[in-house]
């Protein structure tokens, strides 16, 4: 896709506010899932999809995020276009943690919780939790909803040589407790990496935090060992289990805790699946991980994503034993505007996959290696691609395995998140 320029003060003069952000996908327990049993959402949600300006945005990326809320994808919608409408995200950023019809976030150089709505084309605070005893910077914290009410937020410390935690109230965003976990910095480590990523493990009741250590703050720091396990009680947060994983270096999305990506995911039994990688020369090699259910560490005897030519990015349960992966076929230092990555369904009992593919043409390499383009709802994926040639969406039927060309969007900005918020 030929990328148009577009002046950024210039852009900003003839954007408004839209009505909604996103919500259901900041973890993947929260995703409407087609395939076990959830409620039909027909009618009850719309879609939002973000688009940045300049370049794809994550990670502090691009210049700035609009969000354009529609009520449907399929193909007979007319041509989606940001250009004059949609909803600035300034002073909040694309790593946004939601639920329902609300978002929550630390906002850039602000010290404090944030729960917000967007309603009648304007940002309405709901409430706000100033910080009180533990300190979070925007991105760099993880998260999981232990309930439907209750929020819990960690991250390492300024001087990341301990791991915080702050429970909160997700109603009134009251804090419910907060303290620091009893885990030391792993065997030769000066501190922690900076977010980890927290997951919720509801058919189990246990949370398992994936994180490693670093010889030295900063970019130029290096893991001390592979990523290590911890296995936590959430009712008291003690560390019941410990252990350095034997199958891969590093889990996907270490640097922003699912705010931004999906790496982790479920099966209907309750089996946990987390998106990771290694290092093998200047090729982050990919693997699907598997922890089964009332288990504490990885199967060694399971690799969901074998044979992989490049870093896995994202995993999203489809249902019926079928996964969306999103993957680069290209080596370590390929950028985020780079057209290398794609779109896979995998059988989770088998490893193998298939490119997404509609009409018996493989769908194109997209650009966005920080994109969380896709959800599911009522038994399909919504996939968003951004090529070198379209910007469109395309919709998966889970139970019949058939891919479907979708709604199609003005080329010209970049493609990043395609999320699900309630009406």
């Amino acid at each position: 896709m030929k990328k148009m320029k577009v002046p950024f003060m210039s852009f900003l003069k003839t954007s408004v506010f839209a009505t909604a952000l996103f919500s259901f996908v900041a973890c993947s327990n929260d995703t409407p899932n087609g395939g076990s049993g959830e409620p039909d959402l027909t009618g009850k949600v719309h879609f939002d999809i973000f688009m940045s300006v300049g370049e794809h945005g994550g990670m502090g990326g691009g210049e700035n995020t609009i969000v354009k809320s529609v009520e449907s994808l399929t193909a007979d919608q007319p041509m989606i276009d940001i250009q004059g409408s949609g909803v600035e995200l300034n002073p909040y950023t694309i790593e946004l943690i939601s639920k329902g019809k609300y978002y929550y976030q630390v906002p850039s150089k602000q010290t404090r919780f944030t729960k917000f709505q967007i309603v009648n084309n304007k940002i309405e605070i709901v409430q706000e939790q100033p910080f009180v005893v533990n300190s979070y910077t925007e991105r760099k914290y993880t998260h999981a909803w232990l309930d439907d009410k209750t929020l819990l937020v960690m991250a390492a410390n300024g001087d990341a040589d301990k791991i915080i935690w702050t429970k909160l109230n997700a109603e009134d965003m009251s804090i419910l407790s907060e303290g620091t976990l009893d885990l030391p910095l792993p065997e030769r480590a000066a501190v922690f990496t900076t977010t980890g990523i927290l997951t919720y493990n509801e058919k189990v009741g246990k949370l398992f935090y994936f994180y490693y250590g670093k010889d030295k703050a900063g970019r130029k720091g290096v893991a001390t060992s592979n990523f290590l396990t911890a296995v936590i009680n959430p009712s008291d947060m003690k560390v019941e289990s410990n252990k350095v994983n034997a199958l891969a270096a590093e889990m996907a999305g270490s640097s922003y805790g699912q705010l931004l990506q999906e790496c982790v995911t479920y099966d209907e039994e309750g089996n946990l699946y987390l998106a990771a990688f290694t290092k093998k020369g200047e090729l982050e090699e990919g693997c699907l991980l598997r922890i089964n259910k009332g288990e504490s560490d990885f199967d060694a005897s399971y690799n969901g994503y074998p044979n992989a030519d490049g870093k896995l990015c994202t995993v999203q349960y489809l249902g019926n034993g079928k996964a969306l992966t999103y993957a680069r076929n290209q080596s370590a230092d390929a950028g985020r505007d780079t057209y290398s990555l794609y779109y896979s369904i995998v059988d989770l009992k088998t490893g193998k996959r298939s490119r997404l593919a509609c009409d018996g043409k493989e769908v194109g390499y997209s650009s966005g290696r920080f994109s969380q383009r896709s959800v599911v709802l009522n038994g399909k994926a919504y996939i968003g691609v951004n090529t070198e040639t379209s910007t469109c969406i395309y919709i998966y039927d889970v139970a019949k395995g058939v891919t479907e060309k979708g709604a199609d969007i003005a080329q010209g900005y970049y493609f990043d998140a395609l999320r699900v918020v309630e009406n």
